[in-house]
């Protein structure tokens, strides 16, 4: 495979947060990053990377990233099986995926995902914990949350969209659709593509202006 740059950093850990994603924490090897972007990362044996948004904080002294187990992937297998010590390769970090450049302390902040399209509000915490937030994450049930004793209780509405045990049954687009809006100065939709559609429709809608909605699509 041809590729133009990439580092190798060794595993630090492997953890399972839920049945379907876990965390690989690795070496930073002075990676530069901003909050948000997203790096390709895949063994070193094999050659194949996929694309993963950064889980850790900018000052953090280690990597992590947040990866569902596709059964049948090419990467994502072989993530969940490697050990301490084992390489892989980390391709330059991309992406806007950002706080706004005019972004003042007292503004409040939506954050929308789905499923591990929580991974970069994670490294936005990581790296801001003063943040004024709320936190929309959809799930299945709420054994697919992600690590949610993080949030503050106060500020995570966990989406549930089979099963009524999470804190609102139903997606986060009718999250959006019956809630007041007004209070937030940006909001950031990341995760699945069609949720990213339907709720820029939905958010038209409502008034809400566009220059102020930042998206990222997984799939």
């Amino acid at each position: 495979m041809n590729r133009a740059e990439y580092s190798l950093h060794e595993v630090i850990s492997v953890k399972d947060i839920s049945p379907t994603v876990f965390v690989v924490r690795l070496t930073r090897n002075n990676l530069q990053f901003k909050t948000g972007q997203h790096i390709n990362v895949g063994p070193a044996a094999s050659g194949y990377t996929r694309e993963y948004s950064i889980y850790s904080g900018e000052g953090e002294d280690f990597l992590e990233i947040l990866v569902k187990v596709v059964l049948k992937g090419w990467v994502s297998p072989q993530l969940h099986q490697l050990k301490p010590g084992d390489q892989v390769m980390v391709e330059p970090p991309l992406g806007y995926f950002s706080l706004p450049d005019t972004w003042q302390k007292d503004e409040k902040l939506l954050f929308v995902a789905t499923g591990t399209g929580i991974a970069p509000y994670h490294s936005f915490l990581r790296t801001h914990p003063q943040l004024n937030y709320h936190l929309l994450h959809g799930v299945t049930d709420a054994s697919e949350a992600c690590e949610k004793t993080f949030y503050s209780p106060q500020n995570l509405t966990l989406c549930t969209s089979r099963k009524q045990d999470g804190h609102f049954h139903g997606r986060v687009t009718q999250w959006l659709q019956q809630n007041d809006l007004t209070p937030y100065q940006h909001i950031y939709l990341c995760g699945n593509r069609n949720m990213i559609n339907d709720a820029f429709t939905l958010l038209k809608e409502k008034g809400f202006p566009m220059e102020n909605i930042h998206a990222e699509a997984y799939f």
